[in-house]
């Protein structure tokens, strides 16, 4: 990236790829892969975490991936628009099965069975990671269900983490989905950041990326960053990268409030953010009103 060696960084800070590397521990996330994992541990069949777009669920998805590896067999599912079929299949082909069966589905399902039946006999625990869940056929949703069904007389064969957006709740709300609904027995809904993690956000992904110099983001720069991205960690990231390549394309190291206005305003999704001096402006026409009104009172009494 053109600005890495301007500002002595060694990776961009701000990539909107889902990179563990990047995870930072706030609360609500912390909060999440706590339920998360505290609930897999009681051994709780599905587990569903929402949140707004942008609000980093497919970067805990990543981090939980990263964090339980050791523990579990994962199997990943990152395409949202899986056949119920291609669901078993994609399961299928992850925990060991010969493809020449996937053809036939009541054999591949019988077949998904007995062969987690035998890695709960070596001791590995096999985990679903659904990502975009909101988008998956209801079909296929229900797939998911009745794997969440397979167990023994003490534990589950498999264990199912589902994270969406919030039209997930909608979709499970109809009664079509009350199966799946009832055997959600964990969740969890991620929130916007405060103004006072984003701070913190921005500087730690700045050393994450190697910065070693000043601090960049001022906090009024921060708060004007907060107020238009509203705390959705996506926005936050494009809002900070747009304003570092504004800063190298003036060759500035100084992070201003007016490139982040400029940010903003190439920005489809960012609120706009008022100056200072417009703020002032308003508060200063407000009191002059305020006392012409007064006035004109005072004088009719």
């Amino acid at each position: 990236m053109i600005y890495l060696k301007h500002f002595g960084l060694e990776k961009v800070p701000f990539s909107l790829t889902a990179d563990p590397h990047f995870y930072i521990d706030f609360i609500p996330h912390k909060e999440a892969l706590e339920v998360i994992t505290t609930a897999l541990s009681f051994g709780e069949s599905i587990l569903k975490i929402t949140g707004e777009v942008g609000t980093g669920k497919t970067l805990l998805c990543n981090k939980l991936q990263q964090e339980l590896a050791e523990q579990y067999l994962i199997c990943n599912i990152d395409n949202p628009y899986l056949s119920a079929h291609e669901l078993r299949c994609v399961l299928a082909n992850k925990i060991g099965i010969n493809k020449i069966d996937f053809e036939d589905q009541f054999l591949l399902t019988e077949k998904i069975k007995q062969r987690l039946l035998i890695l709960l006999g070596e001791d590995t625990k096999v985990l679903v990671l659904v990502d975009e869940a909101q988008a998956l056929p209801d079909s296929t949703l229900e797939a998911l269900r009745l794997f969440s069904n397979l167990e023994t007389y003490s534990q589950k064969l498999l264990q199912v983490v589902l994270f969406g957006q919030p039209e997930l709740d909608v979709r499970l709300a109809d009664n079509k989905l009350r199966q799946l609904r009832q055997r959600i027995t964990f969740s969890y809904q991620l929130r916007a950041l405060s103004e006072k993690e984003i701070e913190h956000y921005i500087s730690a992904r700045l050393k994450q990326a190697g910065y070693r110099g000043a601090r960049l983001f001022s906090r009024s720069v921060c708060r004007k960053i907060s107020q238009a991205s509203r705390g959705i960690p996506r926005l936050i990231n494009v809002l900070a990268h747009k304003v570092l390549i504004l800063s190298y394309g003036q060759q500035h190291y100084k992070i201003t409030n007016k490139l982040v206005q400029e940010a903003v305003a190439d920005t489809e999704d960012a609120y706009t953010v008022q100056s200072n001096t417009l703020w002032w402006l308003l508060l200063l026409s407000f009191i002059i009103l305020n006392g012409t009104l007064l006035l004109w009172w005072k004088g009719l009494l």
